[in-house]
């Protein structure tokens, strides 16, 4: 079973990259063994990105990607044949290109790192307790080893 990805552009600013591109990078994130799933990525502005922060996470500024991971109660009673939604990510299109100035990043480094990051969090990885951050951070490594990016983790602590 395939995973299916919606992107929707709540915003088309030129550095956004296409939705081939951020559903490749979604879908590497799911796996093979989380296949028959589906994920939708909303691209963002900065008030949106700041308003749905402020609203889901009490705090009042922008940030890079938002994990909306669906209920498996929801995911049952929403669920197409075959499908199990899985949730939705808003990403902010002017965050992460500062980030990714700010990081020395290509422009598709992290975004793709922005995708997987989020895409993980809607499979139930976390990282507020240590050890879950060391499993989550090997799983984006090698997922973005796999799509042909560094390790995001080493390139920001250049800074």
């Amino acid at each position: 079973m395939s995973t299916s990805v919606e992107v929707i552009y709540g915003t088309r600013d030129p550095w956004v990259p296409s939705a081939r591109r951020l559903t490749e990078w979604a879908v590497a994130a799911v796996g093979r063994r989380a296949g028959g799933v589906s994920v939708a990525i909303r691209i963002v502005t900065t008030a949106e990105s700041r308003s749905l922060n402020r609203q889901y996470r009490g705090l009042d500024r922008p940030t890079n990607v938002l994990s909306f991971p669906i209920s498996a109660e929801a995911a049952t009673s929403e669920a197409q044949v075959g499908e199990r939604p899985l949730g939705d990510l808003a990403i902010c299109a002017r965050v992460v290109a500062r980030e990714a100035s700010d990081q020395k990043k290509t422009l598709a480094a992290h975004w793709a790192h922005m995708v997987v990051h989020g895409t993980l969090h809607l499979l139930g990885h976390e990282h507020e307790k240590d050890a879950e951050a060391v499993v989550m951070e090997k799983r984006e490594k090698a997922v973005l080893k796999r799509l042909g990016f560094k390790n995001p983790y080493r390139m920001m602590s250049h800074d």
